[in-house]
């Protein structure tokens, strides 16, 4: 993968090789890129603004956060987001992660669906909402200059990935409709991803 864009750079070592490795084999391509954008977006985001944040934890989380949207891991009786974070807990032992910190990667993969978090309570959980409303809907992409999100949409393309994206949630909502992923759909938040200008260019 690339390893900066922009200017912005993935952490390297162990743990977000394997994140990176785990991510491309389980997601299909576009879901694969929709997570590498969230990392970017956010990290971005956090530059701009001076804050400092931990850079592995995030990647890994980020690649890590919509594997529980694949069939091998999707739970039929626990939200995708949850089932997220027991993936993470799992994945993060393997690597030897005190359990302190396992648990951060969870909380950031569960938090990514729930009400915003301030920078200042939680500056990595905030990265990923940040990250993931602006590749899935577009939301907040006005704080981004229009060349970094050009350069990051060619250096990981769309693939059709709204179309892709909207029919996971569907699904979730089908399946388990007291999820957050029902609540957005029944909500108008598929004609929001429909319509990310990500993907009017």
């Amino acid at each position: 993968m690339l390893i900066e864009v922009a200017g912005v750079r993935v952490p390297v070592g162990r743990a977000a090789e394997a994140a990176r490795l785990v991510c491309e084999e389980y997601a299909d391509d576009a879901l694969y890129h929709h997570s590498v954008r969230s990392y970017f977006f956010g990290a971005a985001w956090a530059e701009t603004r001076g804050l400092d944040f931990d850079r592995e934890l995030f990647f890994v989380s980020a690649l890590l956060h919509d594997l529980a949207l694949t069939p091998p891991f999707d739970s039929h009786t626990l939200s995708f987001e949850e089932a997220g974070g027991h993936l993470a807990r799992v994945f993060t032992a393997g690597l030897g992660w005190p359990a302190e910190r396992r648990d951060r990667a969870a909380e950031l993969i569960v938090l990514h669906m729930r009400d915003d978090v301030a920078p200042e309570a939680d500056v990595e959980s905030r990265l990923l909402q940040v990250g993931t409303s602006a590749d899935v809907s577009g939301a907040g992409l006005e704080d981004f200059d229009a060349s970094f999100r050009d350069a990051l949409v060619k250096a990981y393309p769309r693939l059709g990935f709204a179309k892709s994206f909207v029919h996971l949630f569907q699904g979730q909502a089908e399946r388990k409709p007291g999820c957050a992923a029902a609540e957005l759909v029944a909500g108008g938040w598929s004609d929001r991803a429909m319509s990310n200008p990500l993907d009017q260019g």
